[in-house]
């Protein structure tokens, strides 16, 4: 997991042999499934992380609570 610190974003993680992505944010951590290494790429190192997160995936890719 990589710390952010971008609107309520608090850290972000990829496992690329499943295609996961793992945010953590101040309302609690979280899985999208079939995120591609390439919307991982993007998302990582965007200028805009909160923008990018909310634009393409927090309503484009199923979110399952872990913690």
């Amino acid at each position: 997991m990589k710390k952010v610190s971008a609107a309520n974003l608090r850290a972000i993680g990829y496992d690329a042999s499943r295609r996961v992505l793992v945010v953590e944010q101040s309302s609690g951590t979280y899985e999208y499934a079939n995120v591609s290494a390439e919307v991982w790429r993007r998302f990582s190192t965007s200028s805009s992380m909160a923008s990018f997160f909310r634009d393409t995936i927090e309503e484009d890719y199923q979110k399952r609570r872990i913690k």
